[in-house]
């Protein structure tokens, strides 16, 4: 019964959206140094990495190209309150720590809105970075805010999705979940778990009622 319920939440999610999924990359929040950068494992790959930045913090991520692949990566900034302004630094970094491209966002405030209906929130968008790779090598995304603001950012990187090889049972409800503690929805998270458990009783509920029933037959 468990593994039926598990399919349904996963079509209903699926059904939403399935094209519009990035794969999400977790981490433990420690790709604070270009040593400890946050491995993307292929940067032509669409990824979503869901981000808290505070004051005076800078977040690095590291991935390998080849010489002419074309590489793109975007900002956005989830819809909440106190947000409106917020607007981080990208960078992209060569060997050497060489600044390859910087994308500043440079439009009117608060931003264009979209509707992002996998996890069935509202972003504003910031920049984006589409640069050609002009050789083979290691290459680094930094992200700073410049004004020393503190704030939340999602890290989009690749433009192909690919799930395959993935178990999208686990897959697709983890980055549910993710998405939905990243913008502080735990309302969503509250009404699902109900909904789980309501569904998970009724076999318990079901059998109880039997042997209810058959007791009362022999009584």
């Amino acid at each position: 019964m468990k593994k039926i319920i598990l399919i349904i939440f996963v079509l209903a999610m699926i059904s939403t959206n399935y094209a519009s999924a990035h794969k999400p990359i977790s981490h433990d929040d420690s790709h604070r140094s270009f040593d400890s950068a946050l491995v993307i494992p292929d940067h032509k790959i669409s990824w979503a990495i869901y981000e808290n930045l505070g004051t005076n913090e800078t977040k690095f991520y590291t991935f390998e190209a080849k010489n002419g692949d074309s590489f793109y990566a975007s900002i956005v900034i989830p819809k909440i309150q106190g947000l409106e302004n917020y607007a981080p630094t990208m960078l992209l970094v060569g060997e050497d720590n060489f600044i390859i491209e910087k994308a500043i966002y440079e439009k009117e405030f608060p931003g264009n809105e979209f509707y992002e209906p996998f996890g069935q929130v509202t972003y504003w968008e910031r920049q984006e970075l589409r640069v050609e790779i002009p050789q083979d090598g290691t290459y680094f995304i930094v992200v700073t805010d410049e004004k020393n603001q503190s704030g939340k950012y999602s890290l989009a990187v690749g433009e192909i999705e690919d799930f395959s090889g993935e178990n999208m049972f686990t897959l697709l409800p983890k980055a549910w979940l993710d998405t939905k503690l990243f913008v502080n929805d735990y309302l969503s998270i509250v009404i699902v778990l109900g909904i789980f458990i309501a569904i998970c009783s009724i076999p318990v509920i079901v059998i109880f009622k039997k042997r209810k029933t058959k007791l009362k037959s022999f009584s």
